[in-house]
């Protein structure tokens, strides 16, 4: 089977929006303190006051809804049922400024479930605002969840084509202030309480899709759930959806989770402090990024740092029912949870090109928490009432992982694990390392079996012994010694550029795992390393090719 050359070309596709407004496209205006809703709103002289007042607008394609900069709107702005044109979008953004540089108005959503709400509308283009939330207010609300921004389809006709850009969120709580959540909370898979989100996009249809969606350019920060959610169903009725150049930072929960989605491409986004617990109203507790139940998403240059909590909390981990997951070109750095994580009932994913800093740091039974950190887990597990299954076909190579003295590298396999290739990867383990169960493992009939169709070959460990030598698979090839990073303990891709060239420099072709005929999205030869370096003929060993000085010499620019 030909392997795909491209995971998404119609993602690359997604930037479909113009500054285009034909003539008979209609701006109108909104100014809190100044505005009036028995004006004309065709001018700032004449704007409207309150949002309320978009539901009662005429909106045709290339219309504009403009709000004043530096001014606090309170309330929801609400577009429920709006078509627009592809190339010809409505606009919803701030006005004052300059185009390079406009002045934010904010909307203050407290008391409301959404500072904006996209029902069932398509082509829509949110740009240049600012949204809070926070706590009751004076009005009532009904449901789990208060949402910056909300992209919901609840009828067949679906929604298409919205892009959020250059949009700031924070401080997205339910509750007010004073509210503490309890230990036990934490524990829960999901949260059972209300919380907020930053930008949540769901799909409640029977056959209705959301598609061709733009998340870009935002900030997204101090808020007590997610930062951006997606929720789909196991038809994946959420599709090709572009998360672009975004920072999320101190979200009580994951910083971007999706579910039930298809064709997502995830890149150049900053998400630090997840799980943060700085507030009584936050989660506490969530990966930097994770999957459940999506097919072919690319997740790449992306920094996951810092994240938090008692359980999960690894930078980017690929929970249950997915597949051809590629994870490549990151940075993961600090994270509780750990590095590498790949559950049960999961097909072709792959952590490829990655370096990983000091990251599974956790220790069970410390401070509460409830599951190891580990640098490596493949977990059988795909539920509580479901036995273990997989995950098949993991693809770990040429990734480079380094731990500082102090920190105990753990390492968990499932006994159900079939197809497993760890390759090319440098282990730059400085303390112990330890083989954990593993948190959802429970020993059974078949603990004894021999895993099928594994290759571990070809890895550079610091010195001998830091594989555990009771794992489940033991790797054939190995190399020792130290790769001499620039600047080992940084927090910059470069640092781990390797010195010893000599060492690192005989990398091996990745092969297919017996049995398989798909590989990954984008094919299992990459071009470039981490860096963007050029990939000669052999790749290296790390995430970073190495050049000795006489190649170095020899390269055309």
């Amino acid at each position: 089977m030909q392997v795909i050359s491209r995971v998404l070309p119609l993602i690359g596709s997604l930037l479909f929006f113009f500054s285009f407004f034909p003539a008979s496209a209609t701006d109108y205006y909104f100014h809190p303190r100044f505005g009036n809703d028995a004006n004309s709103g065709l001018s700032a002289e004449q704007a409207f006051q309150n949002l309320e007042k978009v539901k009662a607008l005429p909106l045709e394609a290339g219309d504009r809804i403009l709000l004043a900069g530096g001014e606090t709107f309170f309330g929801s702005l609400e577009l429920i049922g709006f078509r627009g044109e592809k190339n010809n979008p409505l606009i919803i953004a701030s006005f004052g400024g300059s185009e390079t540089d406009p002045i934010l108005s904010r909307i203050n959503a407290k008391g409301y479930l959404n500072g904006i709400l996209l029902e069932n509308s398509s082509f829509v283009k949110v740009e240049n605002l600012e949204i809070t939330a926070e706590g009751y207010g004076k009005h009532s609300s009904v449901g789990q969840m208060r949402v910056g921004v909300m992209i919901r389809a609840s009828q067949n006709k679906g929604v298409k084509g919205i892009t959020l850009n250059r949009l700031i969120l924070s401080r997205i709580f339910f509750e007010n202030p004073e509210v503490k959540r309890s230990y036990e909370e934490t524990k829960s898979a999901n949260g059972t309480q209300k919380y907020g989100w930053g930008i949540r996009i769901i799909n409640q249809s029977q056959d209705g899709i959301i598609e061709d969606i733009e998340i870009l350019n935002s900030q997204i920060s101090d808020l007590s759930h997610t930062g951006i959610k997606l929720t789909g169903n196991a038809n994946h009725n959420i599709r090709r959806i572009a998360i672009k150049g975004n920072k999320v930072y101190r979200t009580g929960g994951p910083g971007i989770q999706m579910s039930g989605v298809k064709f997502v491409y995830v890149a150049d986004n900053e998400v630090m402090y997840s799980g943060s617990n700085d507030d009584g109203r936050k989660w506490g507790r969530g990966s930097g990024l994770w999957t459940w139940g999506s097919s072919m998403v690319l997740i790449e240059r992306n920094k996951f740092m810092h994240a938090n909590g008692p359980g999960d909390s690894a930078g980017a981990h690929i929970d249950f029912n997915c597949d051809n997951i590629v994870i490549q070109y990151n940075l993961s750095a600090f994270n509780a949870g750990g590095f590498a994580e790949i559950l049960g009932n999961n097909y072709n994913c792959a952590y490829r090109y990655n370096i990983s800093v000091n990251d599974g740091h956790r220790v069970k039974g410390e401070n509460g928490a409830f599951q190891e950190g580990k640098i490596f887990w493949l977990s059988g597990y795909q539920g509580n009432k479901k036995e273990r299954k997989g995950p098949v076909n993991s693809y770990f190579y040429n990734n480079t992982i380094y731990v500082s003295e102090g920190i105990v590298s753990k390492i968990a396999i499932d006994n159900r694990s079939k197809g497993i290739l760890i390759a090319n990867n440098i282990f730059h383990l400085t303390g112990k390392t330890e083989l954990v169960s593993g948190d959802q493992y429970r020993p059974d009939d078949d603990s004894s079996r021999r895993l099928d169709d594994v290759f571990f070959k070809n890895n550079v460990f610091l010195k001998e012994g830091l594989w555990p030598e009771s794992a489940l698979i033991q790797s054939d090839d190995t190399l020792f010694g130290d790769p001499l990073f620039m600047k080992p303990g940084g927090l910059n891709m470069v640092d781990y550029t390797p010195q010893n060239s000599e060492l690192v420099s005989e990398g091996i072709q990745i092969p297919f795992l017996a049995g398989d005929k798909f590989g990954l999205i984008e094919g299992l030869q990459v071009t470039k390393d981490i860096l963007g370096n050029p990939i000669s003929k052999n790749p290296g060993i790390g995430a970073i090719q190495p050049f000795s000085k006489a190649s170095e010499s020899k390269k055309e620019y």
